[in-house]
């Protein structure tokens, strides 16, 4: 497999090309060694990976991305289409391969591959297809970049992201799933739609199970830094429990709608992969809600389950989880979305080999 950047340099008579174009500045400083060389791997091509790519290039995240996918033929085709819009891109470095060397000292591997969720398919159905993927794709990954993160976006996500971090020998921290980020997303954009405000001001998190036992902490949404619920009730302004479950149904059930119109869902975890590659390697410090392993938070002491907290992120990964108070129906419902995804991981036999 071809990559980007391996083509010489030299024209006739074995001249550096770059050289004739340029004369060099006599007496430079040499580069600031605190300049961060940051390359970003992308381990699948299809919908979801490339917009996941293109974002991250448009956002200028990465100074060297790899993509990797095992269908040779689409993945030369996808690096050639994105190499070709250098001239209205940040610079970055594109390679690809078949070959995962091609991702030696990544400092983040986004995991896209598996199988894609089919119309109506429940994301726990592609667990069995998506295990033996991971362990082709897993452990190369760890002996390339040994201190890389790890940030999976196969589904279910939250099993597979305890798939990959037993694979990968990594510690928890370097090992994350997107989880209920754009869960979250689409949960402020359908409060602030409700409510005639800009997505941007409300603060609302999805957390649990990337799925169907989602769990929609109301007790802690804010709207301009105002707790909305608490606000209603001093207010004396009556709301009903049912449009709140309708909200969230609808938040469940969107991933679902959108596969059923388009065949997929690509653009709207393209931007929230690329948040969360963001936060990470610039070390923003930011609270998102992303799977991360749950044991000793919220009185979940049961096993070993990852599944979505609002954690912040940094540039060693997860660095905390946010005390955020829950009442005792969520702590239940959180707890039970727990059973859930252990029930399902306990059925897996996974080689650590």
């Amino acid at each position: 497999m071809h990559k980007a950047g391996s083509s010489s340099n030299l024209g006739p008579g074995g001249l550096d090309i770059a050289q004739a174009f340029f004369k060099p500045i006599q007496n430079t400083c040499p580069p600031s060694p605190t300049k961060r060389h940051t390359k970003i791997s992308v381990i699948g091509v299809g919908n979801v990976g490339m917009a996941i790519a293109q974002t991250i290039l448009t956002q200028d995240l990465a100074d060297e991305l790899a993509l990797v996918d095992a269908k040779p033929d689409r993945l030369q085709g996808e690096m050639l289409d994105l190499q070709h819009a250098a001239a209205f891109l940040p610079r970055t470095k594109i390679l690809a391969s078949v070959d995962y060397s091609v991702t030696a000292g990544s400092d983040l591997c986004i995991v896209t591959a598996g199988a894609r969720q089919l119309p109506g398919e429940s994301r726990l159905n592609l667990l069995q297809r998506n295990v033996a993927l991971f362990s082709a794709v897993v452990p190369p990954l760890a002996r390339y970049s040994p201190e890389s993160i790890l940030l999976i976006v196969s589904n279910p996500v939250d099993v597979l992201t305890y798939v990959a971090w037993k694979l990968s020998g990594f510690p928890s921290n370097r090992v994350i799933g997107s989880g209920t980020n754009l869960d979250s997303s689409r949960f402020r954009f359908l409060i602030a739609d409700h409510l005639d405000v800009n997505a941007q001001d409300v603060q609302a998190y999805i957390v649990g199970e990337h799925g169907d036992t989602s769990v929609a902490l109301w007790s802690s949404i804010s709207v301009g830094g105002v707790p909305v619920l608490s606000f209603l009730e001093r207010q004396q302004i009556a709301y009903e429990k049912e449009t709140l479950e309708k909200i969230h149904k609808e938040v469940v059930e969107s991933a679902y709608e959108v596969i059923s119109l388009k065949g997929c869902t690509s653009w709207a975890i393209g931007y929230s992969v690329a948040n969360l590659a963001r936060t990470i390697l610039r070390d923003q410090r930011r609270v998102h809600p992303v799977s991360v392993l749950a044991k000793g938070f919220y009185d979940m002491d049961g096993g070993e389950v990852f599944l979505s907290l609002p954690a912040q992120l940094g540039r060693n990964g997860v660095m905390g989880v946010a005390n955020v108070h829950l009442t005792d129906e969520e702590a239940d419902r959180l707890r039970n979305s727990a059973k859930a995804i252990l029930e399902v991981q306990n059925q897996l036999d996974i080689s650590c080999s």
